[in-house]
């Protein structure tokens, strides 16, 4: 696997992580020990040992911020903490989602006892009908949305477009099987439709304002020309 570097200086290092791999092992991911994490990946590329200032699930692609020095990662964490970054991410979602929603909903935080303010601005961008059937309609319905949370709970996008009745496709703990399904057997997609696409922030040690993108992955290119749909970072 070649990674693709979307941003690299003496502090930082940034990529593109694939979908299903994971950021690093954790006990809990025991069962995936076998496979290489992101970190392993870049270790055995680059020989470069770095530091995830942020989280990314598993399953979703996208940009990732990685710092080269561990006393680093603070001044990086900073950013997210006083909200001095801006993220954006674009998910594919099911049905005909709104012209633009605050999704305002407590999400719970690892602890899964505790509920924790957690917002999210989307926006739609895209949207088609097929003339698939998906039970129980003779049709079926997708929107591309624009997400940009202003909180970092975990799995937030996930819980907050499952709350409006707008699941992510390919999400099989918070989406709708029945169209992940349609997906998988009609198109072969079978990954998680949600990616990191977009950081906007000022370097705390540079100083430089930075815009970072990262680029889609074959099955959202193959989905944006076989929706018609324009791909939003171009």
């Amino acid at each position: 696997m070649s990674l693709e570097i979307i941003f690299e200086d003496d502090y930082l290092l940034c990529v593109n992580k694939p979908n299903n791999v994971l950021v690093h092992h954790a006990f809990h991911s025991r069962n995936v020990a076998d496979e290489d994490s992101l970190l392993q990946i870049i270790e055995n590329e680059k020989g470069l040992k770095v530091y995830p200032i942020h989280r990314l699930d598993r399953k979703t692609s996208g940009i990732i911020l990685l710092a080269k020095q561990k006393e680093f990662v603070s001044k990086f964490q900073e950013l997210f903490t006083k909200n001095e970054i801006q993220k954006t991410y674009y998910g594919v979602v099911r049905g005909f989602s709104p012209e633009s929603k605050t999704i305002d909903t407590p999400v719970k935080g690892r602890d899964a006892n505790v509920h924790k303010d957690a917002l999210t601005l989307l926006k739609t961008l895209e949207n088609v009908t097929l003339q698939i059937p998906v039970k129980p309609y003779d049709s079926s319905r997708y929107s591309l949305v624009e997400l940009s949370p202003k909180t970092g709970r975990m799995h937030q996008l996930r819980v907050h477009t499952n709350k409006i009745s707008h699941p992510l496709i390919g999400d099989a703990k918070y989406g709708d099987k029945n169209h992940d399904v349609m997906f998988d057997k009609n198109f072969g997609w079978k990954n998680l439709f949600l990616h990191a696409g977009k950081l906007e922030f000022t370097h705390p040690f540079s100083s430089e304002a930075l815009i970072l993108k990262a680029s889609f992955a074959e099955d959202w290119m193959a989905l944006f020309k076989q929706f018609s749909w324009k791909n939003p970072l171009v």
